[in-house]
């Protein structure tokens, strides 16, 4: 039997659009799509704005056309409002994105952009620091199609300034080999067979939070004494020999050399991993729960009016649970928007039935956010976790 031939629809779906998403970022010669219409990105002056929004991004994160070079959601948007989408895909890490934009918003000078997308952490400083407008209500009557799970973060526990653009999910990743009957509590984790070869996420948040949830904390209401006790336990278990990395992306990079059999992964990379790889890898939420985070419209202090106003109108389309399912079925993160599930069924009735798309109320139920920190607990936290890292 052909690898192809033994993976579900689902997964040569998903495989399918990961091809198509790089070759679409070999043709624009490393810029991705955006470069097509955006040339250089870094935004766009506010000419026009009354009849325009500029939509800063990250790369290869919405749906997109290779033989038409357009982005057919966006195309929907444009012909149903007349409002000019611009579109950038200019976000490569959170911090540097923001050290690009920090002086101008300071200011209060226009930063070529609308609406942007930074991850939950990212997007609780831009709303400390005053960063963000709120949102005009009337202008969003989808916001009230966001999932349960995502509806009350504590930065924006009412999400009057957020809402959330796709999701990804945390917890454990293993070899199926290795770990037939699978893990689910953080002493399967650690069982015998995976000393030496466990490899956790560089990303505090989740790595940090699946512990702490582990150890009945409510990631909502962590204490300093809480985290640090967390932090502990991780340092421990690597001067003891069990974790052999703190790692990024590259902690699937292990898993499938064989240098590792057990992580704390995030659900896209691990699906993907167990399609490419004919079943050896799979992926569960703890028993104890799992992560939530994502990427978040945000809508900046420096656009002006007339450019809030178009954000609003295009951070409502996205939440019409049709448009939504046409964003998940290519890029394939968790899709923060109800009603979605039964519009994807006309779409990819297989992907509709994955719940690394579509959390079912099981899995729903398991997913925490992690609160947002002050300026101080970032700090503090933050020089913690890389010390016990070994950074």
């Amino acid at each position: 039997m052909s690898k192809e031939s033994s993976l579900s629809p689902e997964a040569r779906s998903i495989i399918g659009a990961m091809v198509s998403r790089r070759a679409v970022l070999a043709g624009a010669g490393g810029l991705g799509a955006a470069g097509l219409l955006a040339a250089c990105g870094g935004g766009s002056d506010s000419a026009d704005s009354a009849n325009s929004v500029r939509w800063g991004n990250w790369p290869l994160y919405l749906d997109y056309d290779e033989e038409t070079k357009k982005y057919p959601t966006l195309e929907k948007f444009i012909e149903q409002t007349g409002i000019a989408a611009t579109y950038f895909e200019d976000y490569n890490d959170n911090d540097e994105f923001f050290g690009k934009v920090q002086a101008q918003l300071k200011l209060g000078e226009d930063i070529g952009y609308d609406v942007v997308t930074p991850t939950d952490w990212m997007a609780a400083r831009w709303i400390r620091l005053g960063y963000t407008q709120k949102f005009d209500a009337a202008n969003i009557p989808n916001k009230s199609n966001i999932l349960d799970s995502l509806a009350s973060p504590s930065f924006d526990a009412n999400r009057e300034q957020t809402l959330t653009w796709q999701g990804i999910m945390g917890g454990f990743g293993w070899n199926v080999e290795k770990n037939p009957k699978g893990i689910r509590t953080i002493d399967e984790l650690f069982a015998p067979q995976n000393k030496g070869k466990i490899v956790v996420l560089s990303e505090m948040r989740d790595t940090i939070g699946i512990i702490l949830l582990s150890q009945g904390v409510n990631l909502q209401t962590v204490t300093e004494d809480q985290f640090m006790n967390a932090v502990d336990f991780m340092a421990k278990k690597i001067s003891d020999g069990w974790i052999r990395g703190v790692k990024g992306n590259e902690y699937a990079e292990d898993l499938t050399s064989g240098d590792a059999t057990a992580v704390i992964g995030w659900s896209g990379d691990m699906f993907i991993l167990k399609a490419e790889n004919e079943g050896k890898f799979d992926f569960a939420l703890p028993d104890s729960g799992g992560t939530i985070s994502g990427d978040n419209f945000v809508i900046p202090s420096t656009a002006s009016a007339e450019g809030k106003a178009n954000a609003e109108k295009l951070i409502n389309f996205y939440y019409e649970p049709a448009i939504a399912a046409e964003v998940a079925a290519y890029v394939n993160y968790v899709c923060p928007v109800k009603g979605a599930q039964a519009e994807m069924e006309k779409i990819d009735p297989a992907l509709a039935a994955s719940p690394f798309i579509f959390p079912d109320a099981a899995m729903s139920a398991k997913l925490n956010v992690f609160r947002s920190l002050t300026p101080t607990e970032e700090t503090t936290w933050s020089e913690a976790f890389q010390k016990a890292a070994g950074n």
